[in-house]
């Protein structure tokens, strides 16, 4: 099966494989829970548990599938990602993408956008549609993520409007989305069957 794929997403990948950066991405797993947190603190101390996306992920799973973790050649746990499944305003299904962190001695390695352009191709390929977040426009600009897209949708809690960005993984996915952004029920099924 194959997948059209985003120009944001699919150009820089074949720019730079991961076969050849000195780091690997794969899928978190338990045995990363206590690296992860540390890592969380390091990079956004306590009050990482105080901001509104964090209503969207508290007592949930990440999405499956859509929780990756980096490691260095020596195996050290050096970034996580996740990516939540929410509703975008109403019903519409989408992910909340976050945290991102890298360890402050590989940030220099590229793999934060690694490690986004990783988990943006795998949830295109699972089958999701549309992808929120909070964050700096101008380094989310280049994945593909954009304002318009959020234009009508609120979270739930204080967000400086500049930084709340989305992206469609399927043209239209976010056309006429509106409302208030709710996390998903634990049951919702979140990517819709791909057409054939």
């Amino acid at each position: 099966m194959t997948f059209d794929l985003h120009p944001h997403l699919l150009a820089p990948v074949a720019a730079a494989p991961l076969s050849r950066a000195p780091f690997a991405i794969a899928d978190e797993t338990q045995a990363d829970v206590p690296a992860r947190e540390a890592l969380l603190d390091a990079a956004f101390g306590p009050a990482r548990f105080l901001k509104t996306c964090e209503r969207l992920r508290e007592g949930r799973q990440p999405a499956p599938g859509l929780a990756l973790a980096a490691r260095d050649d020596g195996g050290e746990f050096i970034a996580t990602i996740r990516l939540w499944p929410i509703f975008a305003g109403g019903r519409r299904p989408a992910l909340l993408l976050g945290p991102v962190a890298v360890a402050e001695h590989a940030r220099s390695l590229g793999l934060g956008a690694e490690m986004i352009r990783a988990s943006l191709i795998r949830a295109r390929a699972l089958g999701h549609r549309a992808v929120l977040l909070v964050g700096d426009e101008p380094y989310y600009r280049r994945f593909g993520f954009e304002q318009r897209f959020t234009a009508k949708l609120a979270l739930p809690g204080p967000v400086e409007r500049a930084r709340f960005l989305g992206l469609e993984l399927a043209p239209g996915a976010l056309e006429g989305a509106e409302g208030r952004v709710s996390a998903a029920p634990l049951e919702a099924p979140m990517a819709l069957p791909r057409a054939a």
